[in-house]
């Protein structure tokens, strides 16, 4: 039926543009080439319409036994993990989800092996005192490097805290087993999971934007108590620079108009820092499991360079994460005197 379709379109173009170049002694020739370019265009068109006439005739007897199909073919057509998180208890009407289960994990094995690794401090450090005095030292000193020691010796503790849960949240939801344990249904291909009963804490949109709109209240108040409500203003609006007379209102429209984006852009990094995270280990989570399938028996082999893949894309989101939210903090907190650049030129 397409084929007929678009023979009879390609049959009566071609008898038109015969028609037309009977008539060329008639026409000059930039009228012929304008001709020539609608003829085209019309063939173009034609052709796509008919082809999706085609396609959409041909779908619509089809979709009876689609529609008869969906209650035993949907559940198999459906791969790839579920865009969201699978609710496995409500105590006391209080929904708990999957990705929850797995941040609690996360969050109670950081208190416990912070406890464990303190409990007994020494004045030289070894085994698991070491390891978090080196990690913490090192992220000191690196933020300290990028948004100068006044505002790192007040903001370490968030800054730090993100880094850890994040990188240790993103290599948690590596971990044979999540995802691949839970409820679920026997298929001709074997054991389906439906339910999976834990999942990527950073694999949930909830998670990465909470811990986004905490920062962005963090971000209000580390700038509100380092330059008060009117250098807060003054920074988004106010003219930069030293001008007078005219030069110095046009200074005033245009860094009033630049402060209005300024706002909206603010308003908008909840939205970015959230989706930037949530986007590529939701994109890796599914990426693993598509390796798994792709090769049946040898899934387990096909998957080993992409979860070293993982566990470098875990870490670089952390560091993401955290830098950005530094830089953010930095560019209306920071104290000309306080910055690296400042020390260097002092030096």
């Amino acid at each position: 039926m397409t084929i007929s379709t678009k023979a009879s379109v390609i049959d009566r173009c071609s008898t038109s543009l015969v028609e037309l170049l009977s008539l060329r002694d008639q026409l000059p020739l930039r009228s012929k080439a304008t001709v020539l370019r609608l003829f085209l265009v019309v063939a173009f068109l034609g052709l796509a319409a008919d082809s999706f006439c085609a396609v959409t005739a041909a779908s619509q007897p089809s979709q009876a036994n689609a529609t008869q199909e969906a209650g035993t073919a949907g559940p198999q057509q459906e791969h790839g993990l579920s865009a969201k998180p699978v609710e496995i208890a409500r105590p006391f009407n209080f929904p708990i989800t999957n990705s929850m289960l797995v941040s609690w994990i996360v969050a109670v094995g950081l208190i416990v092996f912070a406890q464990l690794a303190t409990r007994q401090m020494k004045q030289v450090p070894t085994g698991a005192q070491n390891f978090l005095e080196w990690l913490v030292e090192a992220l000191y000193k690196f933020l300290s490097g990028i948004i100068g020691p006044h505002l790192a010796q007040r903001t370490f503790w968030f800054f730090a805290t993100i880094f850890i849960f994040v990188l240790t949240a993103n290599w948690f939801g590596l971990i044979p087993g999540v995802g691949s344990l839970g409820w679920g249904h026997q298929t001709d291909h074997g054991f389906r999971i439906d339910q999976p009963l834990f999942r990527g804490a950073n694999a949930d949109v909830n998670m990465t934007l909470a811990m986004s709109l905490v920062f962005f209240a963090s971000w209000l108040v580390w700038a509100f108590r380092e330059v008060g409500v009117r250098g807060f203003l003054r920074e988004l609006f106010a003219p930069k620079g030293e001008s007078e007379g005219a030069l110095r209102l046009l200074l005033v429209v245009v860094f009033f108009a630049a402060g209005c984006l300024e706002v909206v852009s603010i308003l908008f990094r909840p939205v970015s820092l959230s989706f930037r995270l949530y986007g590529n280990i939701f994109a890796g989570e599914n990426l693993l499991e598509a390796m798994a399938k792709l090769v049946p028996g040898f899934g387990w082999l096909v998957t080993i360079p992409f979860y070293f893949l993982e566990l470098v894309m875990g870490l670089v989101q952390a560091l993401v994460f955290m830098l950005l939210t530094a830089v953010f903090t930095m560019l209306m907190c920071q104290h000309e005197a306080d910055t690296p650049a400042a020390h260097a030129a002092h030096g």
